[in-house]
């Protein structure tokens, strides 16, 4: 089982921290450190989510205001120079070093600086032109596939069908409840490539590792979660967070027999087949309304104010 060792926010723009992230993810056993190449000059304005929309007590578009969010982001910003030394500390510790790229005109600056691999996130699957990008730039490419519809994983594997990827089962809803897993996507994705597994946001706290340890026992190839050094309360991401601990209990459980895995779901987890879930399910409500804000959040903006999206030919 690969282990991929999400970063994300939970450095709280801190370098120093992130440095220490790094090393507790080489000694808990994670095979990559990741982080997730993020300005908050990228993020794009749309007036529909400066309100948001509810209609009878439903919720039509979610509400995100543009300032806010751009004032988060901004302090949790890790310039180019900081990334290329993370690069260069994950190559010194022996942890493979990967980024998540949310736009297009991030590649070149990407690629210089040492990242060979990259990810790209759930609501980009549809975005075949930075998947053709990717793939001409890296050497491997991991891609989630929540909130995405069956033609866009289709297609998207069709570009990198010659290529090194992985494909990523995710829910997203955050954090994510064990009845909403539906692992058996996974069996989907299998018809894609052989390299498939589960990217993680379930409530630590609630529901531990366990949710992951059922992905491990239905076949999941590569896990990503979220991962951090600080208490749960510390950062935005850390209540869907797993500890070096965590990781050290998952790269165990991972080389057991199957039979053993399973005695220990039963054991620990009642009814734990819950997570398989519908393989041919449809989105959820949450679902939709986290593709609609999400897919476009980020967009590429040139000198001369042109703007456009991933998805775009440019």
């Amino acid at each position: 089982m690969i282990f991929i060792a999400e970063f994300c926010q939970n450095h709280n723009g801190d370098f120093e921290l992130l440095k220490d992230m790094i090393y507790a993810a080489k000694e808990s056993g994670a095979d990559y450190a990741k982080i997730q190449n993020i300005f908050a000059d990228m993020l794009s304005f749309r007036e529909r989510f400066e309100g948001g929309l509810t209609s009878e007590g439903v919720t039509k578009v979610i509400k995100r205001p543009y300032q806010p969010e751009y004032n988060r982001l901004k302090m949790l910003e890790l310039s180019y120079d900081q990334q290329a030394e993370f690069v260069e500390i994950c190559n010194k510790v022996g942890i493979k070093p990967l980024t998540t790229t949310f736009n297009r005109m991030s590649i070149p600056r990407l690629k210089e600086i040492g990242f060979n691999e990259i990810k790209l996130a759930s609501y980009d699957c549809g975005s075949l032109p930075l998947i053709q990008d990717v793939k001409k730039n890296f050497e491997k490419v991991f891609l989630s596939t929540g909130a995405s519809y069956d033609t866009e994983i289709k297609a998207a594997a069709e570009v990198l069908k010659d290529h090194d990827f992985s494909l990523l089962h995710c829910v997203t809803i955050y954090p994510t409840p064990l009845n909403e897993y539906h692992l058996s996507r996974m069996e989907h994705l299998k018809q894609f490539t052989p390299s498939v597994g589960w990217s993680d946001h379930s409530l630590v706290s609630r529901d531990g590792i366990l949710g992951t340890i059922a992905s491990i026992y239905y076949g999941a190839e590569v896990i990503e979660r979220h991962f951090t050094i600080l208490d749960a309360d510390q950062t935005k991401d850390g209540p869907v967070s797993v500890t070096p601990k965590n990781v050290k209990e998952l790269k165990d459980i991972s080389l057991l027999p199957k039979n053993d895995i399973k005695y220990y779901l039963e054991k620990n987890l009642h009814n734990f087949d819950q997570t398989w879930g519908i393989i041919d399910r449809e989105l959820s409500h949450t679902e939709l309304l986290n593709r609609d804000y999400y897919r476009g959040r980020f967009a590429n903006k040139k000198a001369n104010g042109e703007i456009y999206y991933n998805w775009e030919k440019k």
